[in-house]
């Protein structure tokens, strides 16, 4: 079968979305050229240029590295049109209006190439509607692809196809923006909002109506459905701020425009509320108008009052009392507050409950199974569970029996009763909608197994929903060695694996043990060594607390022993005699960082964080992070004229004294702890097949470990150099005093101390003085007193 290649996308529309969906394309270096019209003055790509400069300011950044929103094409609609036949994939996302799309439709149709797909964008409108205004030889290959804003971090993307799309377009596409631009797929039907924003967007409307029958204010309902409730962070009202109240408008408009109470039994809770009419009439539309549901004063959070029409200060929190309830088993915590008395309890079952309600009826009208939902609920949403595996865990009938209950007593937004489905046959036996064999379908009256196309051979663990069964990375494969900190395993006989255990995986040394064992027996035995973990983050660092018992009994002598012990492990890594690969994803800090540059090859999802932080615990990296900081320099000196290292030191050095972590992989290699030939995966769930890969393919190109050298140190001149620049930033009061003196060991360091420049060294000499710097630091006062408010708090001690 002849592969599908995304060779160059073009984006139409240079709008929010149009412009971050090409800032992603970049990311996953897919070549792309953005659209918009001819500007009125000017240079006639003006409203593009501009587009894309916004791009490099926007936070958090839709770019993987800000400087590669240059790498995206310009074009306008009157000039460049001819540009469009070289593309393979057409993404349309410009603004919601039928009779403009239709209208771009017209003019782009000619320049289409014959086997390109064109796909929109919109965010609500009828797709079938859309296609009717294409030539009869596009329209097999049109159909809806809905991304979620921001388009970099959001998992979902949904896939709508019309009566006439080909199935295998569908299908190519879902491969495409899987695996190339690691998104989550969900297929919706053709309807309303699709999938995601009907479910989220009805359930935020009906949040809204229960804030104002129990009387609640934004804050506290955003403390109460945020993270507590197993959903995003920013609770209901400051993602609405997020999202932007216009763009929510627009939302709740296509809902009120395209259903009715026929359509749909909860049409009369879809009015446009109040507080929100408001907001948007006084123009503020959230968080790109600096005010929304909230706005900042200063340091200060305030909340809009509608009765007051005016701001007023926020920060209230939660009855304590419901943060408890909502930590209990979910069968025990929906009964606690269904029969809770306070409103804030009833406030939260009653959304639950208009959730469970609303999925249930309309699932067979929105989506092929409860699969569908609960992702795009988890994937656009950022819910922990989705509506359906939420009311499984807490007891299906049960809680089915509930909600009817409350149907029966005019409790509930609609007088719908729950499908039959609900209570009768094969979900009700099942004891829910997600099982071994599959998640149900309602409309074909069976539990339905997820697709199976070629590209999820690349997941060997997908994401499962609760109910699911699938295989689970703590339990898989062949278990070779396993304790309470590392599991050492294979899923194929062939490749290694490490797994690392600790809490944030942190790096004790129990974990070297295992990792100099799996070493071992990797030479013995295997192709290689894959160190990955089924969750992040890879490893937030060193265990500092592993280490605290034995400073406290033996001193100063035992931190040497177990920095010399990690450092030792390190460098087995590196010199192994079969190939180490490092499967990156989320955290890489200090001692993770070090056991990252330290493997033969890195394999890092897109969203991993990469750098050497002890310096906000008061410390320096003291497992070969500065050693090898000064090994890169000396290597890429190597391909200069010039015989100065420093100028190849100073961006690793600053790297390391300002605890600069890459926010992204793309990011972090550009401060050096990424290599070229590292590869960089778009989806989470591809990273181990592609490392152990990677390994493989190492090994049967006969690796061997590098040969150990001596390199050169830019020695005293250097380290004098940058002490120079320290002494002016702690005088101009940049850097404490303290920061120097980190600062300055860590310079003594990459320098290779008191020696000429150009002197040879090896790694364990530049290790020793790693130790000896980790350790007098780690009886500084100072330092002592950052550790332990890093400990208790989680945050950095400045001093």
């Amino acid at each position: 079968m002849k592969r599908f290649q995304v060779k160059k996308v073009a984006v139409l529309g240079a709008g929010v979305m149009g412009a971050q969906i090409a800032a992603h394309l970049v990311n996953v270096k897919v070549p792309v050229v953005l659209f918009d019209l001819p500007a009125k003055e000017g240079a006639k790509n003006g409203i593009v240029t501009r587009a894309i400069e916004n791009l490099k300011k926007l936070k958090p950044s839709p770019l993987g590295v800000a400087a590669d929103a240059d790498l995206i094409g310009q074009a306008n609609y009157e000039e460049h049109m001819e540009q469009l036949r070289g593309c393979d994939l057409i993404i349309e996302a410009i603004a919601e209006r039928m009779d403009w799309k239709l209208d771009l439709y017209k003019k782009i149709a000619p320049f289409v190439a014959e086997h390109a797909i064109v796909a929109s964008n919109t965010s609500g409108l009828s797709i079938t509607k859309l296609s009717e205004g294409l030539p009869e030889a596009i329209k097999p290959r049109f159909c809806g692809i809905h991304f979620f804003n921001p388009p970099r971090y959001m998992t979902l993307v949904e896939l709508i196809n019309t009566p006439t799309t080909e199935a295998q377009i569908l299908d190519d596409l879902e491969a495409f923006v899987t695996s190339g631009l690691g998104k989550g797929v969900v297929r919706a039907k053709d309807t309303p909002n699709f999938v995601a924003n009907r479910i989220g967007i009805a359930g935020m409307l009906a949040t809204m109506k229960e804030v104002e029958n129990f009387g609640l204010t934004y804050d506290v309902v955003d403390d109460l459905t945020g993270k507590r409730l197993g959903r995003a962070s920013s609770g209901t009202f400051r993602t609405a701020d997020v999202v932007g109240l216009d763009t929510m408008a627009h939302v709740i408009k296509t809902l009120q425009d395209n259903l009715n109470e026929q359509t749909d039994p909860f049409y009369g809770s879809f009015g446009t509320p109040p507080v929100l009419a408001k907001l948007i009439e006084m123009g503020n539309l959230g968080q790109k108008a600096k005010a929304g549901f909230f706005k900042k004063v200063g340091r200060d959070i305030q909340r809009f009052d509608l009765e007051s029409g005016e701001y007023v200060p926020a920060g209230e929190k939660a009855d304590e009392v419901y943060g408890r309830m909502l930590k209990r088993p979910a069968a025990e915590r929906l009964k606690l507050l269904r029969n809770a008395e306070g409103p804030q309890g009833q406030f939260l079952w009653a959304i639950l409950r208009n959730g469970f309600h609303y999925a249930a009826v309309h699932l067979a009208a929105i989506a092929e199974t409860a699969r569908d939902v609960d992702q795009a609920m988890r994937w656009g949403f950022g819910m922990k569970q989705g509506p359906f595996e939420l009311w499984q865990e807490a007891g299906w009938l049960e809680m089915a029996k509930m909600v009817q209950e409350d149907i029966d007593a005019g409790k509930a937004l609609s007088k719908a009763p729950l499908p039959d489905w609900v209570f009768k046959g094969p979900v009700a036996e099942a004891g829910g909608v997600h099982t071994a064999q599959g998640s149900w379908n309602p409309s074909k009256g069976v539990f339905e197994a997820r697709r199976s196309l070629p590209v999820y051979q690349r997941q060997h663990f997908p994401e499962l929903l609760l109910g699911e069964a699938g295989p689970k990375f703590e339990t898989a494969g062949t278990t070779i060695e396993e304790n309470d900190s590392i599991r050492v395993w294979t899923l194929d006989g062939e490749v290694l694996i490490a797994s690392i255990k600790t809490k944030m995986h942190a790096i004790s040394p129990e974990v070297c043990e295992g990792l100099m064992a799996a070493i071992d027996l990797a030479e013995a035995e295997y192709q290689g060594l894959v160190i990955w973990s089924g969750d992040e983050p890879f490893s937030a660092g060193a265990d500092l607390q592993a280490m605290l018992p034995a400073f406290m009994a033996v001193g100063v002598a035992a931190i040497e022993d177990a920095e010399g012990f990690m450092q030792q492990m390190m460098l087995r890594l590196r010199y192994a005699n079969v190939p180490v690969v490092s499967a990156v994803r989320g955290l890489a800090l200090g001692g993770g960082c070090e056991l990252a540059v330290h493997s033969a090859r890195r394999v890092l999802h897109m969203e991993s964080y990469v750098g050497l932080v002890e310096v906000g615990v008061g410390l320096v990296p003291g497992a070969g992070g500065l050693t090898y900081i000064a090994r890169r320099a000396a290597e890429n000196a190597e391909t200069s004229t010039g015989k100065d290292l420093l100028p190849f030191l100073t961006e690793g050095f600053t790297a390391a004294a300002m605890a600069k972590v890459g926010a992204s992989a793309i990011e972090s290699r550009k401060l050096g702890y990424v290599l070229h030939s590292d590869l960089i995966v778009p989806h989470k769930d591809e990273l181990l097949f592609v490392a152990i890969n990677e390994a493989k393919a190492l090994f049967a190109g006969g690796y061997r470990a590098p040969h150990k050298r001596l390199f050169p140190v830019a020695g005293r001149d250097g380290k004098a150099t940058i002490l120079g620049s320290l002494v002016n930033m702690r005088d101009g009061g940049f850097i404490s005093q303290h920061d120097f003196h980190i600062a300055s060991l860590i310079a003594n360091v990459v320098t290779g101390g008191n020696v000429e420049p150009g002197t040879l060294v090896s790694e364990e000499y530049l290790m020793t003085l790693e130790r000896q710097a980790f350790c007098s630091l780690i009886v500084h006062p100072k330092t002592q007193e950052r550790i332990l408010g890093m400990l208790n708090t989680g945050k950095p001690v400045r001093n």
